[in-house]
């Protein structure tokens, strides 16, 4: 897996939600990603896997303003972490539901719990090695959560099939939607934190699985502030 390489922008774009044209009017955690990586200015870059892409773009966009720019910490480990591996689409839905589950709203607990024993079943077919670190997160999750366990268990017996089903990264993204939009929606005082969190730890996991991109690592420079970028841009 070749690492991109590309040269550092004289001025860096800041983080904003949604799309962007250039650099110059802001840009989201995967734009700035395209940029580092030397690939044309997009949102949906070849540089990080489909699905983790979606919950940066996902996290990026449900940060609040004040602790958006911490995310950029997190760019240069993104970059480079591709391939095909159908496991990756799997531990990041995993990791964001079982983040989800102790604090999104009843609804959308049945919906992740569900989405957690599908991951489980499909990743123990696909890997036996990584069958303890699974076990762990799904107890710890469900430890926080009994009767939405219960529920979803009871559940997927009743539908006898479901394991059956294919697991696709439209599966995996309709996960991280419900988690992303249930903790930004929660009334907890740790939403940033927790998004932070979430998308750390997906990396760590998406990195476990496709193992560490080739090449020197992408070093983020440091950024203008909004106030120096505004001056820069007026010269």
């Amino acid at each position: 897996m070749k690492r991109f390489e590309g040269t550092v922008p004289d001025l860096l774009p800041v983080l904003s939600r949604g799309k962007h044209k250039s650099p110059r009017s802001g840009a989201c955690f995967m734009e700035f990603a395209s940029h580092l990586s030397g690939e044309a200015w997009s949102d949906h870059p070849a540089c990080t896997h489909p699905v983790l892409a979606s919950l940066a773009r996902m996290v990026n966009d449900c940060t609040s303003d004040d602790a958006r720019s911490r995310l950029m910490t997190l760019i240069p480990s993104v970059i480079g972490l591709r391939g095909d591996d159908p496991r990756v689409r799997l531990v990041v839905a995993l990791r964001a539901a079982t983040a989800g589950l102790p604090v999104v709203s009843a609804d959308h607990q049945r919906a992740l719990a569900v989405g957690i024993l599908n991951c489980q079943r499909h990743l123990a077919r696909l890997s036996e090695s990584d069958s303890g670190a699974v076990s762990d997160q799904v107890r710890e999750a469900f430890e926080r959560a009994p009767q939405t366990e219960r529920w979803a268990r009871e559940f997927m017996g009743s539908v006898g099939s479901w394991s059956r089903t294919r697991f696709t990264d439209r599966t995996a993204e309709s996960i991280i939607r419900i988690t992303v939009q249930g903790i930004a929606e929660a009334c907890i005082p740790d939403t940033d934190e927790r998004l932070f969190t979430l998308l750390s730890q997906a990396i760590d996991d998406t990195t476990r699985v496709l193992g560490k991109p080739e090449g020197e690592p992408v070093v983020m420079p440091q950024p203008l502030s909004p106030e120096a970028a505004r001056r820069a841009l007026r010269v």
